[in-house]
């Protein structure tokens, strides 16, 4: 079994103790917070995806294509590139965030 130490402040150990009271058991309310942030995961990596899409109508390549090439420095640094690059990096760390935690 796990026992976990958080610091937190002491307002906030206050509110999470009550939250724990309401709680069936611990098992429950640390599957609920797992299962919250793996929706919050999938929600955000839908959300890139849908804004990665746009860049690569807009521009005719995929993002893998995209990133590849500007992590070559075979693109120029327009404020669109910069910003489509940044998306794919959010991307891949939401994606590896998203499998560590259904594991």
């Amino acid at each position: 079994m796990l026992n976990l130490n958080l610091n937190l402040r002491t307002k906030t150990a206050k509110r999470l103790k009550r939250v724990l009271e309401y709680s069936r058991d611990e098992e429950t309310f640390a599957q609920n917070i797992i299962a919250y942030q793996v929706a919050e995961l999938k929600r955000g990596i839908l959300n890139l995806k849908l804004d990665l899409k746009s860049y690569e109508t807009k521009y005719g390549m995929s993002s893998d294509v995209f990133y590849k090439r500007f992590s070559q420095s075979k693109l120029d640094y327009r404020h669109d590139f910069i910003l489509w690059a940044g998306l794919c990096e959010m991307l891949n760390k939401n994606e590896k965030q998203l499998q560590r935690l259904e594991r």
